[in-house]
């Protein structure tokens, strides 16, 4: 066990992982706070799947608590503000791990209905979160806010319109609340994973296009400049674990891209 994240109190949103043969984004984030010493509410709307990640914690003498929420319900997000209070009395660290991008096709066939669904959990639910834990982080004068965007918000041509632009808007709303709320001490930042292999990129590329696993995982490394091809949910949960901790105490308003270099295409 580490102390990057001593005595801190962590709230991680898509705190569980969908069924498949490698880990999450929310869940290895979740491990790892809680081995550098962070108390953590693990929350998901899939309960089981949060459950499923504190077994993992608690295998490792790590302090976590799960909680039933769906972000797109703004009554749940200020339930899950709530709860976390109550336990423990504040929030330090609020990761927004969620997003969606199953059934976003070409603009001119996309229905309004799953632009909505996606803009829904994608953008307004991380607004939801952000709008109940603004007020408590005010008031300790303390508080780091890390949102998980996607390095499709910036990479275009991407095949997937909502959700790039869905993702766009994340990096916005970091911003915007990282130079409203820096005078009070709040640290705003958001992590753009790239192309790793996470079972809702895999499986999900997989159900999409009816591709193996295997084809898709060769497709996918070979868009990744750096040498080995995709990274995997820990890559990500590092960068989020180095913002959370105080490590970062002089950076707000970032929008890192953990993608192998993919970003850095240009032309």
């Amino acid at each position: 066990m580490g102390n990057r994240l001593k005595g801190k109190i962590a709230i991680v949103v898509g705190a569980g992982t969908q069924p498949g043969e490698t880990i999450g984004n929310g869940r290895a984030t979740s491990i790892l706070f809680a081995r550098e010493g962070a108390k953590v509410m693990l929350v998901d709307k899939h309960l089981d799947y949060a459950e499923e990640t504190k077994s993992m914690i608690d295998k490792e003498g790590g302090e976590s608590f799960t909680f039933k929420a769906d972000i797109v319900n703004e009554d749940d997000c200020r339930r899950i503000i709530e709860k976390c209070v109550e336990v423990y009395d504040r929030i330090d660290v609020l990761v927004n791990n969620v997003g969606i991008g199953e059934g976003d096709i070409s603009l001119t066939k996309l229905s309004e209905e799953t632009w909505d669904k996606i803009f829904n959990a994608n953008l307004k639910g991380m607004f939801f979160t952000c709008k109940y834990v603004l007020p408590v982080m005010v008031k300790q004068g303390s508080g780091s806010i890390i949102n998980i965007s996607s390095v499709a918000s910036v990479c275009a041509p991407v095949p997937f319109p909502t959700y790039k632009i869905s993702k766009s808007g994340v990096n916005a709303l970091t911003q915007q609340i990282a130079m409203l709320y820096a005078r009070r001490g709040i640290r705003a930042n958001a992590v753009m994973p790239g192309l790793l292999n996470t079972p809702i990129a895999i499986e999900g590329f997989v159900r999409a296009t009816g591709s193996s696993r295997k084809d898709v995982i060769k497709f996918r490394n070979k868009l990744v400049p750096l040498k080995g091809g995709m990274g995997d949910a820990w890559d990500a949960a590092y960068a989020v674990l180095f913002l959370a901790s105080d490590e970062a105490k002089f950076i707000t308003g970032v929008i890192l891209p953990v993608d192998g270099g993919q970003s850095s295409k240009i032309g």
